[in-house]
């Protein structure tokens, strides 16, 4: 795969992206979404790829949406184009949670706007000690409605941290990003890529297709009833304990070694 608006690379079952637009602390384009949809839709299908790694270089995430190549071009749209770029938005953090393959961010800097959401969307937030969140729609005179943040920052951070978060707008620092469950870990900024690319080989060398459900379930039963939830577990757990992982953790628990589960 090549693309244009970021970086790009594959190491043993990683795949990294690293927005690249340093300079203007990697604000999105036009051409940034478009590649982004295009990546995580193909990445399910995509056999050697097993985690994503999303980070941003220089010193900063993402700055959100580009204010002349978007913003700008935005105020001239009507309302059917309007409605094709927010639904671009939205495919990306659907091609995310839907992607049965565990997604990192390493939050290198500010994550502001639609860079919040790309963490948002991701599975786990490995965050430096200098990140900043901010989900600054309000500020702009938008709805905080934007790219599924009403769905998933409630579930994170609860209801009402959530309305104080998306009504306000307010940058949340790193170690406050920790206490209310939006980051998963806060690390020295210098340690920040050798702590993400730890967990994704970590991950990448669990039980892939274990995790595939367990990511998937996490989305669904948030709007299931408890029966439904369930017999969505059984289902599942069921057929989980007939899979050759299974077996393999077994005998290494009762081998005392590491297990070797299945990375094809």
């Amino acid at each position: 795969m090549s693309y244009q608006s970021f970086l790009y690379e594959v190491d043993d079952g990683v795949a990294t992206v690293r927005l690249n637009d340093p300079d203007r602390l990697n604000a999105l384009t036009f051409q940034t979404y478009e590649e982004l949809e295009k990546l995580t839709r193909e990445l399910a299908s995509e056999a050697q790829v097993k985690v994503l790694l999303l980070t941003g270089s220089g010193k900063g995430f993402c700055s959100g949406g580009s204010v002349h190549e978007i913003i700008g071009r935005l105020l001239e749209m009507n309302a059917d184009e309007l409605y094709r770029f927010t639904r671009m938005t939205c495919d990306v953090v659907k091609n995310m949670r839907n992607l049965k393959k565990p997604i990192v961010a390493a939050v290198n800097g500010i994550a502001a706007g639609a860079g919040a959401m790309l963490a948002l969307a991701s599975d786990l937030r490995v965050v430096s000690e200098r990140a900043k969140f901010a989900f600054l729609f309000v500020k702009v005179g938008l709805s905080g409605a934007d790219m599924g943040a009403l769905y998933l920052l409630p579930r994170i951070v609860g209801q009402g941290k959530a309305a104080e978060l998306l009504f306000l707008g307010d940058p949340v620092d790193a170690q406050e990003a920790y206490r209310i469950g939006l980051a998963n870990r806060v690390v020295p900024h210098e340690k920040l890529m050798e702590e993400a690319c730890s967990l994704a080989r970590r991950l990448r060398d669990g039980p892939l297709y274990a995790i595939g459900v367990t990511k998937e379930l996490l989305n669904t039963e948030a709007d299931m009833g408890l029966e439904a939830a369930l017999e969505a577990e059984a289902t599942a757990q069921a057929g989980c304990m007939q899979r050759d992982d299974f077996r393999e953790g077994h005998g290494a628990f009762v081998e005392k070694r590491a297990p070797q589960f299945n990375r094809s």
